[in-house]
């Protein structure tokens, strides 16, 4: 039945909580601890199928532990959303439309912070 209520969670939402798990922990952890961190009765199977896949995406990396091993995320929150913005760029036909929307929908204060940083002051 567990498995059943993971599989009708949305995509992103099981692979953002073990981001933050790993995050908290600031050490590695191993599938079992981070599914105890979890707190929400997942299957084992499941949360190592995320992990698995953080780990193909290159999001986390991993170290034996015993017969298996301990993750650990190689980029903070910020810089996993900036690879994720990279990524979305990345998919889009035509990069500059998509640039230039992207910066149209920027509020003012935003818009000020990105000009100081592509000005080189990144204060």
């Amino acid at each position: 039945m567990t498995e059943a209520r993971d599989e009708r969670r949305p995509a992103g939402e099981l692979e953002a909580a073990v981001m933050a798990a790993l995050w908290a922990a600031g050490v590695p952890l191993t599938s079992g601890r981070v599914r105890t961190e979890l707190g929400s009765g997942l299957a084992r199977t499941t949360v190592a199928t995320i992990l698995t896949r953080l780990h193909g995406k290159g999001v986390v990396d991993r170290e034996r532990r015993g017969r298996g091993y301990a993750y650990f995320p190689v980029q903070d929150a910020p810089g996993l959303t900036a690879r994720r913005m990279h990524t979305e760029l990345d998919r889009g036909a035509d990069r500059e439309t998509v640039l230039a929307r992207f910066v149209a929908q920027l509020s003012p204060g935003d818009e000020q912070h990105l000009r100081r940083l592509l000005d080189g002051d990144e204060r």
